[in-house]
């Protein structure tokens, strides 16, 4: 029990998310309020929609969430995993856009019932931060990353090696914040950014990196190894 109450203080709201939970609970409550008025107390239509408001607004507050998270391994070499979701990719692919040279890319989609903050993967300096314009496919789609809209974070680690990490809107994602900049130095534990609603995170590693994810696999942000360089 005392772990479990542990874990719960550990747990906070994302700032992202203040306006949105403000903003849709209050719309949600007046919801309420005029269906009571219009339909009676002791209809069961009034409680469905209470129901179902409930529901809803226990998704968005899941969804922002903004879990305090340490990692407790050893970060020398370490890639740990950007968000927590499930790792819908892992292939060689050709990275023409800043490498122009094959790379391991692997891919965590997040779901509305993931948390979507994400956080550094790796130790090291920011050497870019570019923000894409683009389309809003579903986030699964293996032309998300290169068409959707996109932030791209290139980090080199303390060992030389530069690390993509693309923050990937979704079909429903309409904003994405990134809260690196260039020049700055980041380790793991810290927040790289956040995507609102449905998205993906894309990583492209060294080939020599070793992989420690596969696909199918759930991940959580800051906590999974998903590889060694």
């Amino acid at each position: 029990m005392g772990k479990k109450l542990r874990k719960l203080k550990k747990i906070r709201i994302h700032r992202e998310g203040t306006s949105t939970l403000i903003i849709s609970g209050v719309s949600l409550v007046l919801l309420n309020l005029l269906t009571f008025y219009a339909f009676g107390p002791w209809k069961v239509f009034c409680y469905v929609v209470l129901g179902v408001s409930i529901v809803f607004y226990a998704v968005v507050l899941n969804f922002f969430q903004c879990p305090v998270r340490r990692f407790e391994g050893d970060n020398e070499r370490t890639v740990v995993a950007s968000a927590d979701g499930k790792v819908v990719v892992v292939e060689e692919v050709m990275e023409d856009e800043f490498f122009h040279e094959p790379r391991i890319m692997v891919s965590i989609f997040m779901s509305l019932f993931n948390v979507h903050n994400n956080w550094v993967p790796c130790d090291g300096r920011v050497k870019t931060v570019i923000h894409h314009n683009g389309r809003y496919k579903a986030a699964w789609l293996p032309k998300a990353s290169t068409e959707n809209e996109r932030s791209s974070i290139i980090i080199t680690t303390p060992e030389g090696q530069d690390i993509l990490i693309r923050q990937v809107a979704g079909a429903l994602a309409r904003r994405i914040v990134t809260y690196l900049k260039p020049g700055e130095d980041c380790v793991v534990d810290e927040h790289l950014g956040f995507i609102k609603f449905g998205s993906r995170v894309d990583v492209y590693l060294p080939l020599d990196a070793k992989i420690l994810v596969g696909v199918g696999q759930k991940t959580t942000g800051n906590e999974t190894v998903i590889a060694t360089l």
